[in-house]
C-alpha cells in the first residue's frame, strides 16, 4: 500500500505534537484520538523502534500512542497482518491465577493445581492480528517487556478499540516514516511500574469498567501532508 509523503511543516508538526497525547489535571496519560470518517480506510501502523502505534484514515493521524512491544525471547511479530477477533473483556489463557475458597495465586493454566481453579489475568479491549497476538489495555513501559503483545495504557485502549473492526490492516516494522514526524516527542505514560490491583479483585468482572464518554475529540483528524 502507498502512503502519502510525511513531510510536515513546523506549524503542522507542533500542533499534532500538542494533540496527540496530554496528561489530565489529575496527571493520568491519555492520548487523543478522533473518530474515523470510514473505518474500512482506518489502518494501524506500528514502530518496533519507536514502540509506537499510529492509526491512520489516509493521510489523517486519528491516534498516536506509546505501546509495550514483547522482548527479545518472545519478540513481537513483524510483517502485514489483519485483525480478526475482537473481545472487550478478555483475560488470558496462559498467565493468571489460581483460585480456591482460601488461595489466589499467580500461576500458569498449564501448572493449575489439583483442586484449584483457573482465572486469566485481565486483558480487556483485545484486538488481535495473529493468532496469539493482539493489542490490549496494560502497562506500557519504555522498554520491551511484553510476551508479544502491543499493550497499550488503559485509557487509551478502548479508543484504539473502537478505531479497529476485523478486517483492519495492522502494519508493524521495525521504523515507520511516522517515527520521524507525528511519532516525535510523544509523552510516555509514566505510571508502568504501578502496582497491580489485588489478586481478589482482578478474578473478578468488577475489573471490566466501561471508559469515561466521549472517547473522541470534536474537530478533524490532523492531518500529515
Amino acid at each position: 500500500m502507498k502512503f502519502l509523503s510525511q513531510i510536515l511543516t513546523a506549524t503542522a508538526l507542533a500542533t499534532i505534537a500538542i494533540g496527540v497525547s496530554s496528561c489530565s489535571s489529575v496527571g493520568q496519560f491519555d492520548s487523543t484520538a478522533y473518530q474515523a470518517s470510514d473505518l474500512n480506510k482506518v489502518v494501524i501502523k506500528v514502530s518496533l523502534e519507536n514502540m509506537m502505534a499510529y492509526v491512520m484514515e489516509g493521510n489523517q493521524a486519528l491516534l498516536v500512542t506509546p505501546v509495550t512491544i514483547g522482548t527479545p525471547e518472545n519478540p513481537t511479530p513483524k510483517g502485514t497482518f489483519k485483525v480478526f477477533q475482537k473481545i472487550e473483556k478478555k483475560r488470558s489463557y496462559t498467565y493468571g491465577f489460581h483460585v480456591s475458597d482460601t488461595v489466589i495465586r499467580p500461576g500458569t493454566s498449564r501448572e493449575l493445581p489439583s483442586g484449584q481453579r483457573y482465572v486469566g489475568f485481565p486483558m480487556p479491549y483485545w484486538v488481535e492480528f495473529h493468532p496469539g497476538y493482539g493489542f490490549h489495555s496494560g502497562g506500557v513501559w519504555p522498554v520491551p517487556r511484553s510476551h508479544g503483545c502491543l499493550r497499550v495504557h488503559k485509557t487509551v485502549a478502548p479508543k484504539l478499540f473502537e478505531l479497529t473492526k476485523v478486517g483492519t490492516p495492522v502494519y508493524i516494522a521495525d521504523r515507520q516514516p511516522e517515527d520521524q514526524t507525528i511519532g516525535k516527542g510523544v509523552v510516555r505514560p509514566s505510571d508502568y511500574a504501578d502496582p497491580d490491583p489485588p489478586g481478589s479483585f482482578l478474578i473478578t468482572d468488577k475489573v471490566f469498567t466501561s471508559p469515561p464518554r466521549p472517547l473522541f475529540s470534536e474537530g478533524p483528524a490532523p492531518t500529515v501532508y
